[in-house]
């Protein structure tokens, strides 16, 4: 099991949005689509965001990466500006 857990990311994700707001990620399977995402990039060769990647696993990289910050996941009126 990864830590931190779906809710945990969720809650980092979402803390910048105002009440009222829709919120950046709703679901555990935007956290999902995301993650895996990044996990792929990492495995293509991108470089590790967070300090001391040796042995670790791509996804929990990218885990750790969305929790601390490094990466944000972009809503979709972001993403076409």
């Amino acid at each position: 099991m990864i830590h931190p857990s779906y809710v945990e990311l969720m809650k980092v994700v979402n803390h910048d949005v105002e009440i009222g707001e829709e919120p950046v990620v709703n679901s555990r399977y935007s956290i999902v689509i995301a993650t895996a995402k990044r996990a792929r990039q990492i495995i293509g060769g991108d470089e590790p965001l967070v300090p001391h990647p040796e042995g670790k696993k791509p996804l929990s990289i990218a885990v750790e990466e969305l929790y601390t910050g490094k990466v944000k996941i972009m809503s979709d009126e972001e993403s076409e500006q």
